[in-house]
C-alpha cells in the first residue's frame, strides 16, 4: 500500500525485453538505502518488486500484463519516474490509500500554466471518470492528487509549487500519457451499487442502513 507521496523522482538506466515484458533498472538515490529484494515500490503509480539492488540501483520485472496497461512499456533510458516506497505500518498517511494497481492510462488534454499553480485536463475511460468524484482522490502517475472537476471521460487537477518541484509532473505537455488509479473506496462503491442494480433494486433503495451493511458507512 501506498499514499501517492512521492518521495524521490529516480531516472530509468536501462530497459530490457524479457518476453512479452520488461526489466527496468532505476537509480532509486537515497530511496535503496534500507530496501532489500522483494521490497515493493511504486514507479510513476505502478507497484513493482525490486529483484536486485546494487548500490542505488534496482531491477524490476514488468510483467506483459503491466506492459499493456500502463505507460511502464513506453520507458527508456534517461527517463525520469515518480518514486515511493511501500508504506510502514504506523506512519502517518499524507495523501490517500494507493494500491499502485494502475486502472488505466489517461492524456493530457490541457495544461494552464501559472506563476503558482498549474490546471491539468485530463482524457480517461468513462468506466474511470465513473468512480471520481469531486474533490475527491485520484492517483496521477502515481502522485495524490484532489479532483476539481469531474466530467464524461475526463477530470481535472489543480497542481502546486510544491508538486511540480518534486515529481515528473511538471515535465507533461499536451498529449502525454500518464497512469491513473482511482480511489479504491469509488471502486468498491461501484461495484455495490452494480451488485444492487442486477439483484433488481434501484438507486433510490441506498439507504445509510444498507451502506453500513456494506462496510461503506
Amino acid at each position: 500500500m501506498f499514499t501517492g507521496i512521492i518521495q524521490h523522482v529516480g531516472q530509468v538506466r536501462a530497459v530490457r525485453p524479457v518476453g512479452d515484458g520488461r526489466r527496468l533498472t532505476i537509480d532509486l538515490g537515497p530511496l535503496a538505502e534500507g530496501l532489500s529484494p522483494g521490497a515493493s515500490v511504486a514507479v510513476s503509480g505502478a507497484c513493482l518488486t525490486a529483484c536486485r539492488i546494487v548500490g542505488a540501483e534496482a531491477d524490476f520485472d514488468v510483467s506483459a500484463e503491466t506492459v499493456s496497461r500502463t505507460t511502464l512499456g513506453d520507458l527508456a533510458p534517461g527517463e525520469r519516474v515518480n518514486l515511493e516506497p511501500a508504506m510502514r505500518l504506523g506512519e502517518a498517511l499524507g495523501g490517500h490509500l494507493v494500491q499502485g494497481h494502475v486502472d488505466g492510462v489517461g492524456e493530457v488534454r490541457r495544461i494552464g500554466r501559472r506563476p503558482n499553480e498549474w490546471t491539468v485536463e485530463f482524457a480517461a475511460a468513462r468506466e474511470l471518470t465513473d468512480e471520481m468524484v469531486l474533490k475527491g482522490s485520484v492517483a496521477v502517475a502515481g502522485v495524490s492528487l484532489t479532483l476539481t472537476h469531474v466530467g464524461d471521460g475526463a477530470f481535472g487537477v489543480s497542481l502546486i509549487p510544491t508538486t511540480l518541484a518534486g515529481t515528473t509532473l511538471a515535465e507533461m505537455n499536451v498529449g502525454a500519457k500518464v497512469n491513473i488509479e482511482t480511489d479504491v473506496i469509488g471502486k468498491y462503491v461501484r461495484r455495490y451499487l452494480r451488485q444492487l442494480s442486477s439483484s433488481g433494486g434501484r438507486p433510490g433503495d441506498l439507504t445509510l442502513e444498507k451502506l453500513r451493511e456494506a462496510g461503506f458507512a
